[in-house]
């Protein structure tokens, strides 16, 4: 009897929604993965990735956990949970113990993604911050069509101000097998901000795709194999 394979849990990163991630979906649920894509609030990195948790947690049997962007941070801290075999980087953030987004990002020269955000005041959560839509297609989802960055730029989900400031209460690559992604012709994290946490990570299976930011569409077979040779050892 073939061994079942692990669900795949994807997590989407700050301006986006689980939507990003939609092509890759598609390949894995035709190659038999179970897979959950949920929605992250997106309002401060202790309880965005207490609740990937408890969405990992609610699964029977082994996770393999993919997070782009943001979503990087999150699974850094979400992948501690028990059944969670093995973590995936999409151009993602890869923290330290103790260590913010804010943190991280300083120790490079900033984006194009720096220049092109808008500050909102909430009733709730304080500052947040979002794409300006006119730099939206260029910043954070070039290489799409025009038209699609154009939906994408009017439902973008905006990131709480006080996700940037707050350290990460620990980091699951240190005991979780990695796999990670650059995105070499990233224009909203810098790209020498993601070789820096995957090197300092130890993670051994990296490879660099000449692509934007939103590589899960741009390149979803390419994202689609990295999780799935991911899975394949944990089967």
């Amino acid at each position: 009897m073939p061994e079942s394979k692990p669900t795949i849990v994807l997590v989407h990163g700050a301006f986006a929604d689980a939507a990003s991630w939609g092509p890759v979906t598609r390949i894995l649920l035709d190659q038999g993965y179970p897979v959950l894509v949920p929605s992250v609030p997106n309002r401060t990195l202790s309880g965005d990735a207490a609740y990937i948790r408890s969405v990992v947690e609610r699964v029977e049997g082994p996770v393999v956990l993919a997070g782009h962007s943001y979503g990087g941070a999150v699974i850094t801290v979400a992948g501690v949970a028990e059944n969670v075999a093995a973590l995936v980087y999409v151009a993602g953030y890869v923290l330290e113990e103790g260590e913010s987004l804010g943190q991280l990002q300083g120790g490079f020269p900033d984006s194009d993604l720096a220049a092109h955000l808008v500050q909102t005041d909430t009733p709730a959560d304080g500052p947040e911050f979002s794409v300006e839509i006119p730099a939206f297609a260029e910043v954070f989802a070039a290489g799409l069509d025009p038209k699609v960055a154009e939906v994408l730029a009017v439902s973008q989900r905006p990131l709480a101000g006080a996700a940037f400031g707050e350290g990460a209460s620990v980091a699951a690559w240190k005991t979780k097998p990695a796999w990670a992604i650059v995105a070499a012709a990233d224009h909203t994290i810098n790209p020498d901000v993601e070789r820096f946490g995957y090197k300092r990570a130890g993670i051994q299976h990296v490879i660099e795709l000449d692509g934007p930011h939103l590589l899960m569409q741009t390149h979803p077979a390419e994202v689609a194999k990295v999780i799935t040779d991911a899975a394949a050892e944990q089967s």
